[in-house]
C-alpha cells in the first residue's frame, strides 16, 4: 500500500518482529557488531548479514537514508556526515578525473567552493551557467560532460528551478542530473519522481529540523547509490548513529513543521512587501500545491543601515544556517556566499543589503513585528 506523505514520514522504520521490539528505534551507538565465529563473520561478506562496522553501515544511518528515499519516491538512500559530504559522494559517483560538470551559477556558497576550489584538484572541470536559459545550459555541454547540477529552490534568492527542463536535457544528452532539494524538502518537491537521477539534502536543515544535528542524505538511482555508498565508506564520510537517530526523529515531524514554516513564510513575505526601507522581497511564486517554502530573502534599501537592522532584531537570532524551529537571519555575503567572487555575487544580485530569513514556527504576527521594527530603526 502506498501511504500519503504525512503517514510515511511518521511511520518509519516499519514494524519489526522480535522478542523485544521498542516503539522507538534504539540508538545503535556502537563502532562494530559481534559475530559468533568465523563462519558467522564470513556471512556478512556473503550478503547474509547487514552489519559489520559502523563506518560501513549501521541500523540508524540506514533508517535515515531509506526514510528520506521513501519520501522522495527513490529506491535507495545513504546518510552522510553533512550536506556537503552527500554532495561530494553523489558527484563522485558520476564523475572522475577528466570529466566535466555543468552547474547553475546561483549555488549555495559551500557547494560553489567545493566545485570551484576542490574538484579541479581532482581533475574535474566545472562550468557555471545561467540555468534559466536552456540554450546556455546546452551550449555548455562538452563531449566529456557527465553531470548537470542545480538546486530545486536556489540559495539565497529563491529561484525555482525548471526541473522538468533539466531532466529533458539530461535525457537528450545522456547526462546524469543531480538536484539539491534542501530548501524545498520532499514535503514540497520530489525531484526523483520528475526524472532527476540524484537528489541531495542537507539533513542539518529541515529534515533534522531542531538545529541539533549535522547530516546529509543522498537518494536516487540504485546503480549510482551503490557507487555513492562506496565513496561514503572509503572516504570516511559516514554519519554517527546518534546523529542519524536525531535525523530520524526530526523526519517524523517534518510535515507538521513544514506546514507551519511555509504558512508563516508566505505571511511574512506578503507583509514585508511595500514596507519603507525594503527594496525587494524574494519569495517563490509557485513551488508546489503544498506551498512555496519556508525561506524569505529581503534586500534593504541603500538608505537602510544593514548593521543597525541586524542589531535591532531583538529576539531573532543571527546565525550562518537555517531551518530550525525558531526564526533566524543570516547575512549571505558574510557567511554562506562569502567565498563566491564579488563580481559573481553582484551579477546574481547577492548584495551587501541582502538578508536571508529562515522563518520559524512562532506566531506569525510576532515574526512580522520583529522585522518591521528592525527596518524602522534602521532608516
Amino acid at each position: 500500500m502506498d501511504f500519503h506523505f504525512d503517514t510515511k514520514a511518521v511511520n518509519f522504520p516499519r514494524k519489526t518482529k522480535g522478542d523485544t521490539v521498542s516503539k522507538v528505534k534504539p540508538i545503535y551507538q556502537t563502532s562494530a557488531f559481534v559475530f559468533e565465529d568465523l563462519d558467522d563473520l564470513e556471512s556478512f561478506y556473503e550478503g547474509k548479514k547487514d552489519y559489520l562496522y559502523t563506518r560501513v553501515s549501521n541500523p540508524n544511518t540506514d533508517d535515515l537514508g531509506m526514510g528520506v528515499a521513501d519520501l522522495e519516491g527513490a529506491p535507495k538512500g545513504v546518510a552522510t556526515s553533512s550536506g556537503l559530504s552527500a554532495i561530494l559522494a553523489g558527484v563522485l559517483s558520476v564523475v572522475k578525473a577528466g570529466d566535466h560538470i555543468v552547474a547553475c551559477e546561483d549555488l549555495y556558497g559551500g557547494t560553489y567552493s567545493l566545485f570551484a576550489g576542490e574538484l579541479p584538484d581532482f581533475g574535474i572541470e566545472v562550468s557555471f551557467v545561467d540555468f534559466t536559459k536552456k540554450d546556455e545550459v546546452e551550449n555548455a555541454i562538452r563531449p566529456n560532460t557527465k553531470l548537470l547540477y542545480t538546486e530545486s529552490v536556489t540559495n539565497p534568492l529563491l529561484r525555482v528551478e525548471d526541473l522538468q527542463m533539466l531532466s529533458e536535457i539530461g535525457d537528450k544528452h545522456n547526462l546524469v542530473t543531480m538536484v539539491d532539494n534542501t530548501f524545498a524538502t520532499p514535503y514540497l518537491l520530489q525531484p526523483y519522481r520528475i526524472g532527476i537521477d540524484l537528489v541531495v539534502h542537507s539533513a542539518t536543515k529541515y529534515i533534522g529540523g531542531h538545529s541539533d544535528v549535522t547530516a546529509g542524505v543522498l537518494v536516487g538511482r540504485e546503480d549510482l547509490l551503490a557507487k555513492a555508498k562506496a565513496k561514503v565508506i572509503n572516504l570516511g564520510a559516514n554519519l554517527s548513529p546518534f546523529e542519524a537517530w536525531l535525523g530520524c526523529r526530526g523526519l517524523k515531524t517534518m510535515s507538521v513543521r513544514m506546514e507551519r514554516h511555509v504558512r508563516n513564510a508566505a505571511f511574512l513575505a506578503r507583509e514585508l512587501k511595500g514596507v519603507e526601507g525594503i527594496k525587494n522581497v524574494y519569495y517563490p511564486e509557485y513551488v508546489s500545491e503544498r506551498g512555496n517554502g519556508a525561506m524569505v530573502s529581503i534586500e534593504l534599501d541603500e538608505g537602510t543601515d544593514v548593521k543597525t537592522f541586524f542589531k535591532s532584531l531583538d529576539w531573532v537570532k543571527i546565525i550562518p544556517t537555517l531551518a530550525g524551529l525558531d526564526t533566524t537571519v543570516s547575512y549571505p555575503i558574510g557567511t554562506s556566499h562569502r567565498t563566491i567572487p564579488e563580481s559573481t555575487r553582484q551579477k546574481l544580485g547577492i548584495t551587501k543589503q541582502l538578508v536571508r530569513i529562515s522563518v520559524g514556527i512562532e506566531n506569525e504576527n510576532d515574526i512580522v513585528a520583529a522585522f518591521k521594527q528592525a527596518v524602522e530603526k534602521s532608516l
